[in-house]
């Protein structure tokens, strides 16, 4: 008897505009002991289906179809009590936010042990010594003393833990893991992983894993579940849907994950080829508004102090060319805060000479563990924090020198930023015209409103939202199309230099692989220089001409990207690679083209 059996599956959404069908006649079943992968893009209807089972749909949401069956016992038509006592009790979740899904203002020793409690005839010592117990087999250190300690003391990868802890705090037959790892370096999430599978196999446990990560899949599931549009396209064994897929929605999927293996010239785009349109336009930057910005720069290096020379600097190792931005033995320490009676603890080195150069057209990629300090030093160069030591030069000029407001104004459009989270980075009370030309009208780019109007159409266009997109709030649109309006607006001030700042993490693969693929064609059509931070080594791969390896803020090792993923000299490169979720079980994207 399988341990949790789903069938003909159909959940359905009211709307004013009709019935939205999220799930159609969906069936699964999970064996005790057996990991199920739920794969699909975002929208698919993964978390939906998980949410059913434990019994957690958001209202209006529905199940209008097919049964839910727990150890043979139906479950979806149970009364609210009868299905609350089974949450915690023999159904867990583990959720993609362990900083969302802990409460801030209890330590986590109390939150484990009001949840055993719930669900446990346990009195409260005998809760908390199940509660150290839990932390160890979570492998949460010293956990006596971390029961005592609140969620803002734990690190990300704790965290996480703590959260399955709660997950298996009762003994549940089922755990429902909610992309589980997506924010996690590939140190922690290869920790996470690990842990998953011994818990499962240990305790006999049955695991419905929901993730846009292949690599993950690959790594960890035994069987997978291929969802499109809230219907199963394919499912069985992970290594045959995986390295032999049948229907042409999956081997799309397959055929878009980065790889580590070989360089793409461009990443596949599941399901439809008009999201990836915007490659097909191509401009001419002697006379569109976009190749105004170098020549503009070049002419007016007098007034701005932008010269274009290295001075006393010399070339970048590759390439042999005039390095754009150098990074000459940067150091950034962080003051700790005053402890009880205004004593300072130890200072925290975040970067440490640090020396790097990037050419002009360069790709170069950063990668390292949370922590390693990849975010402070792209602050760094944005000029968001000031070195400690060490200089910053920008087309040879010194970010930090002295120099009149405009003169500083006029280097610092050079550089932008595009930031992880596109929902946060974006202001919900602006429409999207305004949000990109605000940097049109500070800067003083166009001569007037209806040229700024035509500015911004224009770049709406030209990363594939189209210039209606602009009368809208961020709201309305998906997380893929805001990270397109932070694209355009980072474009909108004409830079030489993008700073990528995971630009993709939050993403699944078809939603990344056309962000991805709208880079490089921006790239290869402005001349954009990039630095490009990922925990997503296999993107790194794929993306840049060199990396950089930061660990604890030192640079460990930098190199073209095709030595470091084959030739690593550093010992903690050669780690960091070998924690890589196995791609090998995925099909070579040359049998993935055609017909069947």
């Amino acid at each position: 008897m399988a341990l949790l059996e789903i069938d003909a599956l159909r959940i359905e959404f009211p709307t004013r505009d009709g019935v939205f069908v999220a799930v159609d006649g969906v069936s699964l079943s999970l064996q005790p002991g057996e990991i199920l992968g739920l794969v699909g893009e975002s929208g698919a209807g993964k978390s939906t289906v998980g949410s059913a089972v434990i019994g957690l749909l958001p209202a209006p949401g529905h199940i209008a179809g097919g049964r839910i069956h727990l150890s043979g016992t139906r479950i979806d038509t149970l009364p609210d009590p009868e299905r609350k006592a089974l949450r915690g009790r023999r159904i867990g979740m583990i959720f993609q936010d362990p900083q969302t899904a802990l409460n801030p203002l209890e330590t986590v020793g109390a939150q484990l042990v009001e949840t055993i409690r719930v669900h446990l005839p346990l009195g409260r010592a005998e809760a908390r010594t199940r509660a150290a117990d839990l932390m160890t087999a979570v492998g949460i250190p010293d956990p006596q003393t971390r029961l005592d300690q609140y969620p803002h003391q734990f690190s990300g990868g704790l965290r996480q833990r703590a959260v399955i802890a709660l997950a298996l705090a009762a003994g549940p037959d089922v755990i429902i893991a909610d992309e589980p790892t997506t924010a996690l370096d590939v140190s922690i999430q290869a920790q996470i992983l690990a842990l998953l599978k011994d818990l499962c196999a240990q305790r006999r446990m049955g695991m419905l894993l929901i993730t846009h990560d292949m690599g993950v899949i690959a790594g960890t599931t035994d069987r997978v579940a291929i969802l499109h549009h809230g219907r199963l396209v394919e499912e069985g064994p992970t290594a045959e849907v995986l390295g032999r897929p049948r229907h042409p929605y999956t081997r799309s999927l397959v055929a878009a994950v980065p790889r580590t293996d070989l360089r793409l010239a461009r990443f596949p785009v599941p399901g439809s080829s008009a999201s990836d349109a915007g490659a097909a336009r191509r401009i001419d930057l002697s006379t569109h508004w976009l190749g105004q910005g170098s020549s503009r720069a070049a002419r007016g290096a007098g007034e701005t102090g932008v010269t274009g020379k290295t001075g006393e600097t010399g070339k970048t190792g590759e390439t042999g060319e005039t390095p754009l931005l150098e990074v000459d033995a940067v150091s950034l320490d962080f003051a700790a805060r005053a402890r009880l009676f205004g004593r300072r603890g130890a200072s925290i080195t975040a970067v440490r000479s640090v020396s790097l150069r990037i050419a002009p057209g360069e790709s170069y990629g950063l990668v390292g563990e949370s922590g390693s300090g990849k975010s402070t030093l792209a602050r760094l160069i944005a000029g968001l924090h000031r070195p400690d030591t060490g200089r910053i030069r920008l087309a040879g000029e010194d970010l930090h020198a002295p120099r009149s407001r405009p003169a500083q104004l006029a280097l610092q459009r050079q550089m932008q930023m595009i930031f992880q989270d596109p929902y946060s980075s974006l202001n919900g009370r602006m429409r999207v015209r305004d949000i990109i030309a605000e940097p049109i009208r500070f800067h003083r780019l166009a001569a007037s409103g209806a040229e700024t109007d035509r500015i911004v159409d224009d770049l709406l266009d030209h990363v594939g939202l189209g210039a209606a997109a602009g009368r809208r709030f961020p709201h309305s649109f998906s997380g893929g199309q805001r990270q397109r309006i932070s694209i355009a607006r980072a474009l909108a001030s004409r830079p030489r230099f993008l700073i990528c700042d995971e630009p993709t993490s939050a993403l699944d693969v078809s939603i990344q692989a056309q962000i991805l693929n709208l880079l490089k064609d921006l790239q290869a059509e402005l001349g954009l220089t990039l630095l490009f931070i990922s925990h997503n080594l296999a993107v790194v791969r794929q993306m840049c001409d060199r990396v950089g390896v930061l660990r604890q803020g030192e640079l460990c090792e930098e190199g073209p990207v095709d030595q470091i993923f084959s030739r690593p000299q550093h010992a903690y490169t050669q780690h960091l690679l070998s924690l890589m979720p196995p791609l090998t079980l995925l099909a070579r994207p040359e049998t993935l083209t055609g017909p069947e």
